[in-house]
């Protein structure tokens, strides 16, 4: 069986046509004669003749297709971008392809390639946990792609920013937890050269002195935000002359393993030790207890990094204009949190 997918040219051999004739008939041109409309739509049809997309938007100059990279698909913050771009590209018949690069640097400098390489319109992207060189997007910009980065981003690049204002989240965690009665609040924190932990660690900080609480370094503690980092994190701060009485975590899922880790010890939580996490992951209002959490607004990201891109899109005169939008993170009260003398 023949499986090859029949062309434009096939369709113009059978009728002894030209391509360009067939082509255009396709498309219902009017300068076409009624009945050769009609015999190459017939035609068409008997020979299963599909357009070939990919080939009729590059010959418009795009390929309809957006490039987003995250670190991780299956974090509910992430997943819910990539839902809001989804729903926003398919309005506008935009194909969406999605790379995930587990915050490994060298995928996501592949995958960059590879969007390029696919004619991608545009690449809309959340840097890796070991990204400092961003080398790899600004090549595609100078090529005339649009890129825009979203959550985690990058000051040293000319592009769109769509970022939460994490310095205000960690801020509103932090005196949520000393308006609870806590006053020890130890901080796990991600890199400082990304943006949304330097900020986090920030806003961690003027909390505590905006209160009258002066900050000890000892209670910041650099992990890599996962449950295990979460867990020997915690078992390290007890082992302090003066443990903490509180953790405020940069990620939920490291202030997932700060509560298993407590609960294996008998460590009462919230009476005895509180926790705030980073994200509003689902699982976080799963737990016993359940944890508190800044929610990140994923989904409105999503939409907006979108938005902007075919916004963009729809210039005439290819002026990309770089700029940073800022939303407001919330915080979610949850059983981890609640007053120690409860």
């Amino acid at each position: 069986m023949n499986k090859r997918r029949t062309t434009i040219k096939d369709l113009a051999v059978e009728l002894n046509t030209t391509p360009s004739t067939v082509s255009r008939a396709l498309r219902q041109d009017p300068a076409i004669s009624k009945e050769m409309r009609e015999r190459v739509q017939s035609l068409a049809k008997l020979m299963n003749y599909r357009v070939n997309r990919i080939a009729s938007n590059l010959r418009n100059g795009k390929s309809k297709t957006i490039g987003v990279i995250v670190p991780h698909i299956n974090r509910d913050f992430f997943s819910n971008v990539i839902s809001g771009i989804e729903d926003v590209s398919y309005d506008k018949k935009y194909n969406v392809i999605i790379c995930q690069t587990h915050d490994d640097y060298a995928k996501e400098v592949q995958y960059v390639k590879t969007l390029v390489s696919s004619n991608a319109d545009g690449i809309l992207a959340s840097i890796g946990l070991r990204t400092k060189n961003i080398e790899h997007f600004n090549s595609a910009m100078k090529l005339g792609i649009p890129v825009i980065f979203f959550d985690r981003v990058s000051k040293k690049s000319p592009s769109i920013n769509i970022v939460n204002d994490d310095f205000k989240g960690a801020y509103i965690a932090v005196s949520h937890l000393i308006e609870m009665g806590y006053r020890r609040i130890a901080h796990f924190a991600g890199p400082d050269y990304l943006n949304v932990y330097r900020d986090r660690k920030n806003g961690y900080i003027k909390a505590l002195e905006d209160h009258g609480i002066t900050p000890d370094p000892e209670l910041v503690v650099y992990n890599d935000l996962k449950v295990s980092g979460g867990r020997s994190s915690t078992q390290m701060l007890l082992k302090m002359a003066t443990p903490p009485d509180a953790i405020f975590s940069a990620s939920d899922y490291s202030a997932l393993g700060a509560l298993l880790h407590l609960k294996e010890q008998g460590i009462k939580i919230p009476k005895e030790m509180g926790i705030v996490g980073y994200s509003n992951e689902k699982f976080t209002e799963l737990t016993a207890p359940s944890l508190t959490s800044i929610d990140q607004h994923g989904y409105e990201m999503g939409q907006y990094s979108a938005k902007l891109f075919f916004e963009e899109m729809d210039k005439k005169n290819n002026d990309f204009l770089p700029r940073t939008i800022t939303l407001t993170p919330k915080l979610i009260i949850r059983e981890s949190s609640s007053l120690k003398n409860t």
